[in-house]
């Protein structure tokens, strides 16, 4: 796999010198891409206006702030969010990397505003996020929320008792939901089948946020 040799040889001169295997393997991507966008547009109209190139990550690194001056991201990655990857809304996403390969999406890392709009739709519709955390088809392919630590505060947010049923969900600062992928499982032939019904699990926290940000 392209991904495996680039880890080993992250450098620009590498690259140049295998530029016609980066770009068949971009269009590898750009191609699974289409596939998903075609089958999940079916249950989600907001991504019908997005071609692949919308959602599909650029491989060069932002290094400007980095200690790592690899130049070259180790994974290919796309987001299916309405309005493109650039969206600040809630959305999709696929996380092609050997050995941490994953499938899940939610609202990552948004600003300060956003959050404050996530916890009180939250909060006033717990119930509502309740049943959708325990919905089978949810339970299937996540369980529940990341908890990385840098996802979720340490003490309860300003303005909400540290006895609020919903209170873990309410510190946290990212809603994010994961599926790990096999790197067997990227070569089966309903690899599309299962990202999309992974994706239509999630829908209803996506629906659900973006109901929030967008009022």
């Amino acid at each position: 796999m392209f991904l495996k040799i680039l880890a080993k040889h992250n450098n620009r001169e590498w690259m140049q010198a295998n530029r016609q295997a980066y770009e068949a393997a971009r269009a590898d991507f750009l191609q699974f891409t289409q596939q998903i966008l075609t089958g999940f547009a079916k249950y989600e109209a907001d991504l019908l206006p997005l071609q692949p190139k919308d959602c599909v990550f650029r491989q060069n690194r932002d290094v400007r702030f980095s200690a790592d001056k690899s130049p070259y991201k180790i994974n290919m990655g796309a987001a299916f969010s309405k309005g493109g990857k650039k969206s600040v809304l809630a959305g999709y996403y696929f996380h092609l990397e050997p050995g941490k390969s994953f499938v899940g999406g939610g609202l990552w890392m948004p600003d300060k505003v956003l959050v404050q709009k996530v916890r009180q739709e939250i909060d006033y519709c717990w119930d509502e996020w309740q049943l959708m955390l325990k919905h089978k088809s949810f339970q299937k392919y996540y369980d529940d929320f990341s908890r990385e630590p840098e996802m979720v505060l340490q003490r309860e947010p300003k303005g909400y008792d540290k006895n609020n049923p919903a209170i873990a969900y309410l510190k946290m600062k990212s809603w994010v939901a994961a599926q790990p992928l096999s790197d067997a499982s990227l070569t089966e032939p309903n690899l599309v089948k299962n990202v999309i019904d992974a994706f239509k699990a999630l829908q209803p926290f996506v629906h659900f946020m973006n109901r929030a940000i967008e009022g």
